[in-house]
């Protein structure tokens, strides 16, 4: 059985030894067909460095972030830019996302070559290229629904300017977005907020406002620094809602979205706005880490999260890493130093250094064996990871090294090819990523 849904274009695209993590002996062989290969990783099938995906994981974490979403009420349109995977935006869309959000333009035009009938832009379009894309988009096909946000005059003016020029027949669905001192962009005062509606207002009908948007995990400091810190913005977030929804410009408009969350406060952001749900708002996460979850990074926040929103452990077991990267253990030309065929090109190190996790000796029946904190990955060049053994390691050279991640965006980006295995490291499938 295969693991994701299928997308014609993908399944097609012939894999051969050019793209990184296909073996080159190999005969070329389109990616629908990747599981007739029967190649194991613990095997040796496949050249190393390799980037996989535990479908085991995949399916938890779907399923976690199902009964997420029920429990709180609250609705997700996951954040494509984490893995550029059209086969894991349609999972998503098959398990009742809203809809896919995304960053840049470029990113745009991916979920458009893919399909992607309905997108949260949780950035603004600003220039030419880029406004006239998305007007032309909606131009083009009027099954197609995107919501831009703005937090600025010469902002709404250029999207108001656009589509009164190509004569757009329905109006731009824009938020406002409000942010935090020191952090990002969105605007920082409901004076602010009120400017904006009055120049939404003034756009109609080229311009239609539709909620207002906020991103929470550029706030600064502690723990209980940030958590308040996020309290406030979520704060500022509801009066500018209450604020904009009395305006002409957003009486009637459906659905009237309440957006923020990343991957590490989602919680919070579910809590703070829950309020909204009441008022026919529609609370909009947009977590795009959670469906490949990570080792370090997001692994300790979710056991912040447990420590502050405790209903969630009544969710069960939580989120799982999914992405792993496996190296060759290549040399270990002193007791306590060894180095990985894996490094800066392989993996991300934007936050935090990878984790060795565990090995296998090539032979030994696919026995996956954990490294303890003693082996520690303390350098990255472009194509080693340096490693730190006890003397009494039983790593050798040959052997297979498992590596985890910290922040799964900066990894799905060094790989056009990641394979998707079973609990034996079996490949059954394989995403392919555009970055």
């Amino acid at each position: 059985m295969q693991t994701l849904p299928r997308i014609a274009d993908i399944d097609a695209w012939v894999l051969d030894g050019t793209i990184k993590g296909y073996p080159g002996h190999a005969a070329p062989r389109p990616l629908g067909a990747i599981r007739e290969a029967g190649w194991n990783v613990l095997d040796g099938d496949l050249p190393l460095p390799v980037a996989v995906l535990k479908a085991s994981a995949l399916a938890h974490n779907r399923d976690w972030m199902r009964r997420f979403l029920a429990a709180t009420g609250a609705t997700l349109a996951p954040h494509g830019k984490t893995t550029m995977s059209p086969q894991l935006f349609a999972a998503q869309l098959e398990d009742g996302a809203f809809g896919i959000t995304c960053a840049t333009v470029g990113q745009l035009q991916v979920y458009r070559r893919h399909g992607i009938r309905r997108v949260f832009m949780a950035n603004q379009v600003i220039g030419a290229q880029g406004v006239d894309y998305v007007v032309g988009e909606l131009a083009r096909d009027p099954g197609f629904e995107i919501y831009l946000i703005v937090d600025s005059l010469p902002g709404i003016e250029q999207l108001a300017t656009a589509a009164v020029r190509a004569g757009l027949a329905r109006p731009l669905r824009v938020l406002i977005e409000v942010g935090t001192p020191g952090g990002r962009t969105g605007v920082r005062s409901i004076a602010e907020v009120a400017r904006l509606v009055a120049a939404i207002e003034a756009a109609a009908p080229a311009l239609a406002l539709h909620g207002v948007e906020a991103y929470e995990e550029v706030v600064q400091g502690d723990a209980a620094q940030a958590e308040a810190a996020i309290h406030a913005l979520l704060a500022l977030q509801l009066a500018a809602s209450t604020l904009a929804r009395r305006g002409a410009a957003a009486r009637g408009a459906e659905p009237w979205l309440l957006s923020a969350g990343g991957s590490v406060y989602f919680d919070l952001v579910a809590a703070g706005l829950a309020a909204a749900g009441g008022e026919g708002a529609t609370v909009l996460l947009r977590s795009g880490c959670y469906l490949s979850h990570d080792h370090v990074r997001y692994a300790k926040a979710e056991v912040a999260r447990n420590a502050r929103s405790p209903a969630l452990v009544a969710l069960g077991e939580g989120l799982r890493p999914a992405l792993e990267v496996w190296g060759t253990l290549q040399s270990r030309p002193e007791p306590t130093r060894a180095y990985v065929s894996a490094g800066k090109r392989d993996l991300s190190h934007d936050l935090d250094l990878p984790v060795a996790t565990g090995w296998c000796r090539p032979g030994s029946g696919r026995v996956v064996r954990p490294l303890d904190a003693a082996h520690r990955i303390f350098k990255l060049n472009d194509q080693h990871a340096h490693l730190e053994v006890p003397a009494d390691s039983p790593l050798a050279v040959g052997d297979l090294v498992r590596i985890g991640i910290s922040h799964p965006c900066t990894t799905f980006d060094r790989w056009q090819l990641v394979y998707v295995v079973d609990d034996d490291y079996t490949v059954v499938d394989a995403i392919r990523t555009f970055f």
